[in-house]
């Protein structure tokens, strides 16, 4: 069993596949909170602080998620889905944190009936979880966007950097590249000595850096400091199309 807080349809607008159209599952459920990323909403009239999909992260919107117990249910949903939309899109699982159910019966049993499609399937993931790709090899035939956190996400630097995790995709995966999400303070101070200290773990990964923002309002104060920072170190600038072309981050 595991839990969904969105499904839809639309173009990946982040990494590597930007621009792709690509059918979306965000799990609920995250081992992170990221309170640096400044994303403010109410619980209780409370204010919290966390990243721009907190709907998905912060174990108060449960309620809301919908819970997949399930697989052949599921998969009979996606094939419907996939007829309306008249082709086999990309897949890209995201969250919260997607691989927090690797290990799930009914998760996995889906991951196997999209590889027998030949559907390409892409975690957007944090890189925190090690998973085992002997015991669930078809994770080896995946791509992992590596949506590592750094500094300015508010956790400690022992939860968000697991270099086991981060080695056990490095040898078993096909294919992973490195995708950082930054704000213009952090390019003036920590994100080069954070990056490369992360690269000396993952080193012949391509890195996508992107700017921090939940909003058009808030994403420009950031995109052309972290655009020159990728022309200064010879990363890839990665814009973040949903933002601006829907100015939201939850079913687009």
């Amino acid at each position: 069993m595991f839990y969904l807080t969105e499904q839809f349809f639309s173009i990946q607008g982040e990494g590597k596949y930007a621009g792709v159209p690509s059918y979306f599952l965000r799990t609920g459920g995250c081992n992170l909170s990221c309170p640096g990323f400044g994303a403010e909403y109410e619980v209780d009239d409370e204010v919290r602080l966390g990243c721009d999909t907190y709907f998905a992260v912060d174990s108060y919107f449960a309620k809301t998620w919908i819970k997949v117990d399930d697989s052949k249910k599921m998969i009979a949903s996606l094939q419907n889905e996939f007829e309306k939309i008249g082709y086999k899109p990309h897949m890209v699982i995201t969250g919260g944190e997607p691989l927090m159910y690797h290990n799930d019966k009914v998760f996995y049993a889906i991951i196997l009936w999209l590889m027998d499609e030949g559907i390409h399937i892409t975690f957007e993931t944090n890189g925190t979880v090690e998973i085992d790709f002997e015991k669930y090899p078809a994770y080896k035939q995946c791509t992992f966007a590596l949506s590592l956190k750094l500094e300015n996400s508010g956790e400690s630097a022992s939860k968000r950097i697991v270099p086991q995790a981060l080695n056990n995709i490095k040898t078993y995966a096909k294919e992973a590249f490195l995708k950082f999400t930054i704000d213009k303070k952090l390019v003036e101070t920590t994100a080069i000595d954070e990056i490369n200290k992360i690269r000396e773990i993952l080193p012949e990964l391509d890195v996508f850096c992107m700017p921090v923002g939940e909003s058009r309002d808030t994403i420009w104060h950031n995109d052309r400091a972290v655009f020159e920072f990728c022309m200064k170190y010879n990363f890839r600038y990665s814009d973040r199309l949903h933002i601006r072309v829907f100015d939201t981050t939850q079913g687009v």
